[in-house]
């Protein structure tokens, strides 16, 4: 597997934890209006996306078909914030608040996980063979599947700034 994609993770998360580190709790958990996600929920969701994703890549690497799925534009799906997609339910945010110390230890157990996962696979490649369904972005390639977590993790990075614009917490 490309390194690429390990420095991809290690560069969203980095730009994620810049964003939250300094933040009060109260700022954490405030929202900008009420149809909107607080940063801690934009960061839980973010955590209940990696630990769906690596459950995703295990199942679809003991599925015994390879299928070379058709490849997908996940930057270009991802990254484009005018298109708004809708959460699925199992990737939902919990409504009570956080406290930031408590996402930054479960941002980095999620991360943990993951890569101790990947370090099991022994053939990389089998990553590019097999695919599962992602809800939002369809049937994906394994490693597509990596690629769209730090994709993900970008995209809300950005709603996180606008957020702490948005109350005036600048910077």
């Amino acid at each position: 597997m490309n390194p690429f994609i390990y420095d991809q993770l290690y560069n969203a998360r980095n730009n994620l934890m810049k964003e939250i580190t300094l933040l009060s709790d109260a700022q954490f958990n405030s929202k900008p209006d009420l149809n909107m996600w607080s940063i801690a929920q934009v960061c839980h969701h973010l955590v209940l996306v990696e630990e769906a994703s690596l459950k995703a890549i295990a199942w679809g690497i003991l599925k015994s078909d390879l299928a070379q799925q058709e490849r997908k534009e996940i930057p270009l799906l991802l990254l484009d914030r005018t298109k708004k997609l809708k959460a699925p339910r199992i990737v939902e945010p919990a409504v009570e608040p956080f406290e930031v110390n408590q996402i930054i230890d479960l941002l980095n157990d999620s991360r943990k996980k993951l890569l101790a996962f990947l370090s099991t696979i022994e053939d990389k490649s089998i990553l590019a063979k097999k695919s599962v369904h992602h809800p939002a972005l369809g049937e994906l390639p394994l490693d597509q599947w990596l690629e769209q977590i730090y994709l993900h993790e970008h995209r809300h990075t950005e709603q996180i700034k606008e957020i702490k614009l948005f109350l005036d917490m600048g910077h």
